[in-house]
């Protein structure tokens, strides 16, 4: 059994751009998140440092996301479209899980500075259902790592994100796909997603930008409009998934 939950190495996941160059970033995020097979992670986190503002930081995801659909575009003949978009302030730990979303999407959240510690894993379950002449799905069924049985089996293919700051600005894109491996149509291989958080205090906040992003034909009907994207950066809402209020005072 594998203790360390180091089944990628930092350099294949962690991103440290010198300069904010969205061109080649999105090249190197779309390269290691939007896989077909099981040579690269699957995940990538990006560290913007913490000499930014949130809207800054939601206007990067934004773009970030719109040089990544032309990426896509070329090499796929399709284009991305979001499914939702939101801010939380998270500080419920979960278990090893794929967001609702079609046979193609994955995550792009955005962590901002938060005083609320936590751990990030990513579970290869893809991998590990290949490797069990298995579907994803049928994994699932049989193996759900929601209990612990199912958990241990994914063990040896989870990732404990090592470069997951509390202090910066973080992008973290999770390929969020069910989709059985194919040879003869290649199609993105996901991953399950879980976060520990340590200590929560309804004193503080974690916020996450979130938002869920599928791949979609050209031409596709959208579901989520400019101006909901637009609201989705200027806004100064933190919706709190464990408590009743909305909002804060020094939401800004």
């Amino acid at each position: 059994m594998k203790d360390d939950f180091l089944e990628w190495p930092a350099d294949s996941i962690c991103l440290n751009p010198e300069s904010l160059d969205l061109s080649a970033l999105s090249r190197e995020v779309y390269r290691r998140t939007c896989r077909t097979d099981f040579h690269e992670p699957g995940f990538c986190l990006v560290n913007l440092g913490s000499a930014l503002d949130s809207h800054t930081f939601r206007r990067i995801m934004v773009d970030l996301k719109q040089e990544m659909a032309a990426i896509h575009e070329a090499d796929a003949g399709k284009t991305f479209h979001y499914l939702s978009l939101g801010r939380f302030d998270q500080q419920t730990s979960t278990k090893p899980h794929l967001d609702s979303g079609p046979e193609e999407c994955f995550l792009m959240l955005g962590y901002e500075p938060s005083e609320v510690a936590s751990v990030f894993e990513i579970s290869d379950y893809s991998k590990c259902a290949f490797e069990m002449e298995l579907t994803p799905q049928e994994f699932l069924a049989k193996h759900n790592p929601m209990f612990q049985s199912g958990y241990e089996i994914l063990r040896p293919y989870t990732t404990r994100v090592p470069c997951f700051s509390e202090t910066d600005y973080q992008i973290v894109c999770i390929n969020n796909s069910f989709a059985p491996f194919s040879m003869e149509k290649p199609v993105w291989q996901g991953t399950l997603h879980t976060a520990t958080v340590r200590t929560p205090d309804e004193s503080k906040r974690r916020v996450i930008n979130s938002t869920l992003i599928a791949s979609v034909p050209m031409g596709a009907e959208t579901v989520v409009s400019k101006s909901d994207e637009q609201e989705f950066v200027e806004t100064t809402l933190v919706r709190r998934r464990d408590y009743g209020t909305l909002q804060r005072d020094d939401d800004v």
